[in-house]
Formats: structure tokens, C-alpha cells, sequence
């Protein structure tokens, strides 16, 4: 679960409400073998490369609907930094 959250996020709090099956897609998922450094890179620093990876991975569309249900507010997640998922959730709700 380490490669999906940065260490001090609070995603160790939803793993109770969330069922195995429902996370079945992160084993499968590019990020998963490549680290989370491209994924939570430091503020201001491009999120190019975890874009490149997330557009190569079958599981983006999963990816995107959890971080989007979970509110996650840091990382590229589905193919989208932070500010591109707030502006998604402000368009459609």
C-alpha cells in the first residue's frame, strides 16, 4: 500500500472500509512497479513522467475512481495531478 500513499498521508485510515476486492486493480497497476517517487513528486516539480506511465496503464480509469471517491488530495492518480482532479470534481458536481 506504501507505493500508492506517501508515508504521513492519511490513507492507512481508509483501508478498514475498503474491501480487498476493491483494491484488486493497484497489484496490476504500472505504479505499482515503478516506485512512488514519480507519483508524489515534490511541490513544484513536473509530474510528466507519472502522466507518461499512468497513459500506458490498463488501470488508470480504477485509479482515477478511487482517488476521486476517496477524495485523495495528493499525487498523480489516474493519470491526473491534484489540481487537475479539484477541477474535475468542481465540473461535474
Amino acid at each position: 500500500m506504501e507505493c500508492f500513499s506517501p508515508p504521513g498521508t492519511i490513507q492507512g485510515m481508509h483501508i478498514d472500509t475498503i474491501t480487498p476486492a476493491d483494491l484488486a486493480w493497484q497489484a496490476q497497476a504500472l505504479c505499482a512497479q515503478t516506485g512512488a517517487d514519480f507519483f508524489f513528486p515534490e511541490p513544484g516539480s513536473s509530474v510528466r513522467e507519472a502522466k507518461r506511465i499512468c497513459g500506458m496503464c490498463e488501470m488508470r480509469p480504477a485509479c482515477l475512481e478511487y482517488a476521486l471517491s476517496n477524495d485523495e488530495r495528493f499525487g498523480v492518480w489516474g493519470g491526473l495531478s491534484e489540481k487537475e482532479r479539484l477541477h474535475l470534481r468542481r465540473t461535474t458536481h
